[in-house]
């Protein structure tokens, strides 16, 4: 679990980096879709220690986070 937060955060850092050095944020749809799933992961390793509190906190983010690259996909190609 900790190795697979680890390449999504690696992931996210290199996206993000890319996305402003370049100033062109058509990727940010899937920045927010990596994003999304580290909470996701974040919020299964609360689970596993037995925070429900954390849990929801971080399932909540995550539906959030997945709600809008949902929607950044569809303006994207709406445009």
């Amino acid at each position: 679990m900790k190795i697979v937060r680890i390449i999504l955060a690696i992931i996210v850092l290199a996206l993000s980096a890319c996305l402003l050095i370049t100033e062109n944020f058509e990727f940010m749809p899937y920045l927010m879709l990596i994003s999304g799933a580290i909470m996701l992961v974040r919020g299964l390793a609360e689970l596993q220690k037995d925070r429900k509190g954390g849990f929801l906190g971080c399932v909540v983010v995550s539906l959030f986070l997945f709600f809008v690259s949902i929607q950044g996909f569809l303006m994207n190609s709406l445009s």
